[in-house]
């Protein structure tokens, strides 16, 4: 039996929100290697504030979505086969190259652990959107990143709302101005089926550790400097700060 394509992108964009959900679901896929079942649970205290399970995972979920978005950014830029969809491309751009360098700021003060190469899940977003042509890679792009931004919503609103820690509280208020600003382009496309069904994956694999950017360093130690993931653009680098002290 043939599936025509438009059956066909819409069982993609199926699959492809499931693993987004299971991003979200479990963390440790993105870089947290053992997930707390108590996300309250201060693992620092730093000169911020205390820092907690959930704030350091979503510190993690920042920078993972950055290294996918980015590059799908600048696919819609170049594939996108309407005004809209290139427009949409720039703000992924333009939003998420400030994120990751409010991000890996953060990361680098706090002493959390980065991901320097997006989850399996989130290169096959990017390899169908490689592979896509056409009006299918217009409906395909859209469908897929206002569905991942609009899954990521209630995580900042929570951080928002419980964090203790002024740098996570930073970047949670400028990653919700980026989703939102990211959701409303995707939107005005015209290409988004609001009627997407999720469902939960529960089998997610790990990030490997050699896919990881290390702490910051402990004062007195060198610092290690790692090249960014192919197809993303760094932020300018700066000066690391000393790493928190542990409570």
């Amino acid at each position: 039996m043939r599936i025509s394509r438009n059956a066909a992108g819409t069982l993609f964009v199926a699959g492809a929100l499931t693993l987004t959900l299971t991003a979200l679901v479990y963390p440790s896929m993105l870089g947290v290697q053992t997930v707390s079942s108590a996300p309250s649970r201060v693992i620092a205290n730093t000169s911020w504030g205390p820092l907690t399970d959930a704030d350091r995972d979503f510190v993690v979920k920042v920078r993972a979505a950055g290294l996918w978005e980015f590059p799908s950014g600048e696919l819609a830029v170049k594939k996108g086969t309407i005004p809209a969809v290139r427009t949409a491309g720039q703000h992924l751009i333009n939003g998420h190259s400030n994120l990751d360098d409010t991000c890996r700021k953060v990361a680098t003060q706090l002493g959390i652990t980065l991901p320097n190469q997006p989850s399996p899940q989130q290169q096959g977003f990017v390899a169908t959107l490689t592979s896509d042509q056409g009006k299918q890679f217009d409906q395909d792009l859209a469908n897929i990143l206002r569905v991942t931004h609009g899954q990521i919503f209630p995580v900042i609103a929570n951080i928002r709302a419980t964090t203790k820690n002024t740098l996570v509280r930073q970047l949670a208020d400028q990653a919700n101005d980026t989703v939102l600003d990211h959701i409303t382009v995707m939107e005005q496309t015209g290409l988004v089926n609001f009627d997407s069904v999720l469902f939960q994956e529960t089998t997610p694999p790990k990030l490997p550790k050699s896919s990881m950017t290390p702490p910051a360093p402990a004062p007195g130690e060198p610092t290690v400097i790692l090249s960014p993931p192919p197809g993303f653009t760094p932020p300018p680098s700066t000066t690391p700060s000393p790493a928190p002290t542990t409570g």
